[in-house]
């Protein structure tokens, strides 16, 4: 099996982590290799560099690779998948973060998990993604135009709010009068859309989730719309430019720019194993059940 591995940090929260899988993988002969950067960054800091020298090093995917390993959180996911973009390589998430709604596996679970991957004892969850476009076109959107958990804009350098003018399918919907708004994903209405309010959905639900942050409108209301919607957006405000990002990737856009959002082309494909769900993950995460009523 061929395995890319993915990771941004290596400290005192995620070395336990990265030396039980690369153990495992050299015990298992898997043929492994560990993105460049995450590499050089292991080389420098382990205290056991020797032991992975036989690994070899990625800057790029295709397709004869198996899997993908994040170590992290979800927001090493959100990095990985622009590694993985539309290879249909499956994903999967060794938390060393904080909720982890992508990324589920506990160090103690590492290689149990990794032995149900090589017995075939999961399952594959695709999860859809956000494609952007813009007129006038931007150089940073082009390079990478997709996000797994939401598309957002808001304001910039001020303290004044933005105007959100907001279309579905050509239909004005309205104007938001606020810091910005969020369209999310199922698999991002766990992030930041929940944060502002926005409502959880489940990720095989066909539907994005478009949620106001901060609203001056105070009728405003996070709105549940079909997954084959194409949402426009323009922005206008007291500054000539508002901020526009895609999962954790950030560009600068001129206001008045036709920002166009609709489903990408292509799904990414998460690994769910036996012992974990979306269900029980919203129930450990958001500690759903804990009421001592329950009990």
């Amino acid at each position: 099996m061929k395995v890319a591995i993915f990771g941004r940090f290596y400290n005192k929260t995620t070395t336990t982590s990265v030396e039980t899988l690369l153990n495992y993988l050299l015990k298992k002969e898997f043929d492994a290799y560990i993105e460049t950067e995450f590499s050089n960054l292991i080389k420098s800091e382990s205290q056991n560099e020797s032991d992975y020298s036989s690994f070899k090093t990625f800057d790029k995917l295709d397709n004869s690779f198996d899997l993908l390993v994040s170590i992290g959180g979800d927001g090493t996911i959100l990095r990985a998948i622009t590694y993985v973009k539309n290879l249909d390589i499956p994903i999967i998430g060794i938390n060393t973060g904080r909720l982890g709604f992508l990324a589920t596996i506990q160090v103690n679970q590492i290689e149990n998990a990794m032995q149900n991957i090589i017995d075939g004892n999961y399952k594959i969850s695709e999860r859809t993604l956000l494609s952007v476009e813009t007129s006038p076109e931007n150089d940073d959107i082009l390079s990478m135009n997709f996000a797994l958990n939401e598309i957002a804009v808001s304001r910039k350098n001020t303290t004044s709010m933005i105007t959100v003018e907001t279309y579905l399918d050509g239909e004005l919907l309205t104007s938001y009068w606020s810091d910005g708004l969020i369209v999310s994903t199922p698999t991002g209405s766990t992030g930041y859309s929940l944060s502002c309010g926005g409502p959880v959905i489940t990720p095989g639900a066909n539907s994005f989730a478009l949620t106001p942050i901060a609203p001056h409108n105070l009728s405003a209301r996070p709105l549940i719309i079909p997954d084959s919607t194409e949402i426009q957006l323009k922005v206008n405000g007291r500054e000539e430019q508002h901020l526009v990002s895609l999962d954790s990737r950030i560009a600068t856009l001129d206001n008045g720019t036709l920002i166009t959002i609709k489903k990408a082309d292509f799904r990414i494909k998460m690994i769910d194993l036996p012992s974990e769900s979306f269900l029980v993950t919203l129930r450990k995460k958001l500690l759903w059940g804990e009421d001592k009523r329950n009990q």
